[in-house]
């Protein structure tokens, strides 16, 4: 605690939230064009950050510097009062963040610290087509040219890249290196000739994945994050903070409005006025899962206690991401098998909320793309067997 009684804090987050948090952004939000989609995200971001709740988990220098329990609270409260989320800015003020917090110049970080809190968006590109868990397998490349490195290839899976401004990029600086020894990371504007963006439309009917292509793109070198062909080290940053500490708010979001709504979802009477909690099954899997969003919760927390201490473990981060990425499908699973013939109508669920929304067979969908961006569930299990457990490695080529 830093200075601030917990419950008073508390008090102070809940009057906020009921004086701040739009009553009806749900229904705004549910098929709004998309210059309305960022308009409401940017106005949500500013909300927030006016309070001092936009980045509590940056340090005071920059804008954050709230306590372990206070995150806890924060989000705890937001999510009770089902506010937005910060989906456009999530890149930005997690994985940008760690990422020049770690590995940054002062130059870089003066530069784009106060950018993000004025709205900068940012997107990752990692993944490319034949390069997703395999991600050291990467072939976008970047040919040094004096100052600058021209960068070609291609990136997927960039989620939001159609509203970003600025990008994390990962490219081969060393083609004759062993793959994870010539990858360097870079800061890239989005804006530089040479890039196109195509948005690729998924089974839910949203636009949030995209590919990018980069066509002898000029980065200026004073662009590069770490030293040249030490990438992969930065991009570990970049992975732990999408594993670990964003986890947090997940979790609470889970914990809060997703497990109440699932909970209501049981107790509706259908049409012969049955009530699918009635079941003395149905009421055990509540229990189940009311036990492991429980058990998610305290993970997560102790993550960012231990992350804030350094204490965390290697394979830490990876157990949280699995253990929430999983415990989503199967919440959002069985939201499907409860809701009924009205779950299978609603074609559109609000853009600026959780992966829990309620709408349980698009939730459903949709919680399968958490089982593979920041490294897939087999992922997970081959860093949590190798690093925490300390099994013999697997072959890398490395």
């Amino acid at each position: 605690m830093t200075g601030r009684d917990l419950h008073e804090f508390r008090a102070e987050v809940r009057r906020w939230c009921r004086d701040n948090v739009p009553p009806d952004w749900r229904t705004a939000q549910t098929g709004p064009s998309e210059a309305e989609f960022v308009a409401f995200q940017q106005e949500w971001f500013q909300k927030l950050r006016s309070a001092g709740y936009a980045v509590p988990h940056w340090p005071a220098a920059y804008g954050g510097g709230m306590s372990i329990p206070e995150q806890v609270v924060l989000y705890q409260e937001l999510a009770a009062h089902d506010a937005p989320r910060l989906v456009l800015a999530f890149v930005a003020v997690h994985h940008a963040a760690a990422t020049l917090l770690a590995a940054g110049t002062e130059e870089q970080r003066r530069r784009h610290l106060p950018a993000i809190l004025d709205g900068e968006l940012w997107v990752q590109g990692f993944s490319e087509p034949g390069a997703g868990s395999d991600l050291a397998a990467l072939r976008t490349t970047a040919r040094r040219d004096g100052d600058t490195y021209r960068v070609t290839g291609q990136k997927v899976w960039a989620s939001g890249a159609q509203y970003a401004d600025w990008c994390l990029l990962l490219a081969r600086t060393d083609p004759d290196a062993p793959k994870r020894r010539g990858i360097s990371y870079f800061l890239m504007d989005m804006r530089t000739p040479g890039i196109e963006v195509r948005p690729i439309r998924n089974a839910v009917g949203e636009s949030h994945f995209c590919e990018i292509f980069l066509d002898d793109v000029p980065v200026p070198a004073a662009n590069l994050i770490g030293a040249e062909n030490a990438g992969w080290q930065v991009a570990q940053q970049t992975l732990g903070a999408e594993r670990g500490l964003t986890m947090l708010e997940l979790a609470e979001r889970l914990g809060n409005a997703g497990f109440r709504w699932l909970v209501e979802a049981c107790a509706t009477p259908d049409a012969t006025g049955r009530r699918p909690v009635d079941d003395p099954v149905v009421a055990d899997r509540l229990v189940a899962l009311d036990i492991e969003i429980t058990g998610l919760r305290a993970l997560c927390s102790d993550l960012v206690e231990r992350h804030d201490t350094g204490t965390a473990g290697p394979a830490d981060a990876s157990i949280v991401k699995l253990y929430y990425s999983e415990l989503l499908q199967r919440m959002t699973d069985f939201g499907t098998e409860v809701g009924g013939v009205g779950a299978h109508s609603v074609l559109r669920k609000p853009m600026s909320g959780g992966w829990e929304s309620g709408a349980w067979v698009l939730d459903f969908i949709g919680s399968w793309e958490w089982t593979i961006p920041g490294g897939t569930s087999e992922i997970q299990r081959t860093i949590i067997g190798e690093r925490g457990l300390g099994l013999p490695r697997e072959p890398t080529g490395t």
